[in-house]
């Protein structure tokens, strides 16, 4: 194809407050004409905006909010009589609201003239390929995917339906990703996992031959790295986010929709079951499992071979359940008060045992 690429203008066509109803099998009160142009937040939305009023902080700032619709829930009292969308999940809505609101540019369908593609490389209709990308021998791209500027696409990796790369993405080789990922720029899958073994006083590493697989629908912040397996599969099951700088280890298995925030570290071998949320900043030490459903409250270190239990909120280092957590943390509040009754005590003791010493004229 050979031709170069630039963003596709999207124009904003302003809505009407009937038609998002519509879309959003919602019902609406107030003035179904009302034509919305953007989004925002409810304390700085103006006339053609829309906002949604998802808990009672946003509640309380209807009346003074200038936005020419509201989202809210069933069961939202309309006092001021303003226009406004009735749904079940504000939040949700307001989400697919944006997502028709703002549109993403899509780069124009083609390949830069700069990109390298290996003459084994498959390449299905309607992909966008940048400037400076490396496609591989035998890799597979599949129709409808964008690949951003400078990424690296390794030898017979297979990427699925309308994925994202954004730029500078490095894809190892024997990577197999699904449909619809999103992949943020800088983020490396298939590098090698950490392993050594110690031969006469010097690290030789242990080859890293295993793979990596994405389920669909997988999205991977900026800098992430998930390492290949040392021998079998790294994975990721569908619907799962991984946030910006987290590191997944060789030999991870990670489940359908788990939520992973920023800055957490999973070491080798670490299972996380389906619909697990983890929060940033988290350490999870080798072998550890967290089953379906479990919590892991930001900061918080799971020790080797640790098992966190289904459905489990679980919080601090060593991880332990939330409610034993709050209790230390309260207890540790109280040391510095505990500490001058230790020190009054301590003094009065002092001057009993002074006086007992005292002998009688």
């Amino acid at each position: 194809m050979g031709i170069p690429l630039y963003d596709t203008e999207v124009e904003e066509t302003p809505v009407r407050v009937r038609e998002i109803a519509e879309y959003l099998a919602g019902t609406f009160e107030g003035d179904g004409e009302v034509e919305i142009t953007s989004a925002a937040q409810i304390d700085g939305a103006g006339a053609n905006d829309i906002a949604f009023v998802g808990n009672r902080k946003a509640a309380e700032q209807v009346q003074s909010s200038a936005a020419g619709c509201l989202i809210v829930p069933f069961d939202f009292t309309n006092t001021y009589g303003r226009t406004v969308i009735r749904v079940k999940q504000p939040r949700t809505s307001f989400a697919k609201v944006v997502a028709r609101l703002h549109p993403k540019s899509r780069p124009a369908v083609g390949i830069h003239p700069s990109a390298f593609i290996a003459d084994t490389a498959e390449i299905e209709a309607g992909c966008s390929i940048g400037p400076h990308v490396s496609i591989g021998d035998q890799a597979y791209v599949g129709k409808d995917s964008i690949i951003g500027d400078g990424a690296r696409i390794g030898t017979r990796v297979v990427l699925g339906e309308s994925c994202t790369l954004y730029p500078n993405v490095t894809i190892y080789d024997d990577v197999e990703i699904g449909n619809r990922c999103i992949l943020h720029a800088g983020c490396v899958l298939g590098a090698d996992g950490f392993g050594y073994v110690m031969v006469e006083g010097r690290y030789e590493k242990f080859p890293q031959v295993g793979r990596v697989t994405l389920g669909d629908d997988v999205e991977i912040g900026a800098n992430a790295c998930v390492d290949r397996a040392a021998l079998g599969v790294t994975s990721i099951g569908d619907g799962s986010k991984l946030d910006n700088m987290v590191h997944v280890g060789h030999n991870c298995r990670i489940g359908r929709h788990v939520v992973i925030a920023a800055q957490t570290g999973l070491a080798g071998g670490v299972i996380v079951e389906d619909y697990a949320t983890i929060g940033g900043q988290v350490g999870i030490g080798d072998q550890a499992r967290i089953q379906s459903g479990a919590v892991l409250g930001s900061g918080c270190g799971i020790l080797t071979s640790k098992i966190v239990r289904s459905g489990q909120v679980v919080w601090g280092t060593p991880a332990r359940p939330l409610k034993e957590y709050l209790h230390q943390l309260a207890n540790l509040g109280r040391l510095d008060k505990l500490r001058d009754q230790v020190a009054e005590l301590t003094r009065r003791i002092t001057e009993l045992q002074r006086t007992d010493n005292v002998t009688p004229d």
